[in-house]
């Protein structure tokens, strides 16, 4: 009994072991295909419950694909963005917890913004006409908008503006859509209260074309 019982604590602590490691080293291509999101395990807070749950958004190309990790807060009767919590102007984790990660196992163009497989973290610079977009290699850090620092921001790939939404209903729970343009364009729609944002992602064509009144993809 007491074999059995070691063997089982020993398969456990192995488990363990393993689920660290793949939810702390799996690299970005891995990530996007098969393996479950990261957690950021040297920071404390990842330890602890989380209010905000972790989730996911998967987007298929033809040869490849991308999935995006975030940490969903819900506005509980507050008001979130443009309030003092997400307020415009300022540096934003898009989401809660660890920054939110763009998992990538093919090349992609966002925009104009050349982003080779691999991880990257996108921030975002929320206002109330439109949103500035802040992709970067650096996805080691917690989320919190002063863990942004001068090193993190060194690793910046780029920038890109988008022009907010103005939704007909709230949304209460921060939400992620990968929704379909053509071909191997997408739209990532962030929903969250009133406002949504569309980002582009290309997995085939040179340049994303801006939407037009007869080119809405929803």
């Amino acid at each position: 009994m007491r074999r059995a019982f070691l063997v089982v604590v020993g398969a456990a602590v192995l488990i363990g072991i393993g689920w660290l490691a793949l939810t702390s080293a799996a690299p970005g291509s891995f990530v996007a295909s098969w393996a479950p999101c990261p957690r950021n395990w040297a920071w404390v807070p990842a330890w602890l419950p989380r209010a905000s749950p972790l989730d996911s958004v998967v987007i298929r190309f033809a040869d490849g694909r991308a999935k995006l990790c975030y940490g969903r807060p819900s506005l509980r009767g507050r008001t979130m963005i443009g309030g003092d919590a997400v307020p415009f102007g300022r540096l934003w984790r898009t989401g809660a917890n660890e920054p939110t990660t763009l998992h990538l196992d093919q090349a992609v163009e966002m925009d104009e913004i050349f982003l080779a497989p691999g991880s990257y973290s996108i921030y975002t610079v929320p206002g109330p006409e439109s949103w500035e977009v802040v992709v970067n290699r650096a996805t080691d850090q917690w989320g919190l908008e002063s863990e942004y620092t001068e090193a993190v921001a060194a690793n910046e790939v780029g920038r890109l503006r988008v022009p907010a939404e103005k939704l007909e209903r709230p949304v209460e729970t921060l939400t992620f859509r990968a929704v379909p343009a053509g071909g191997d364009l997408f739209w990532l729609a962030l929903e969250w209260q009133t406002t949504r944002i569309r980002i582009p992602i290309d997995g085939g064509a040179d340049r994303v074309p801006t939407p037009g009144p007869d080119r809405q993809p929803f």
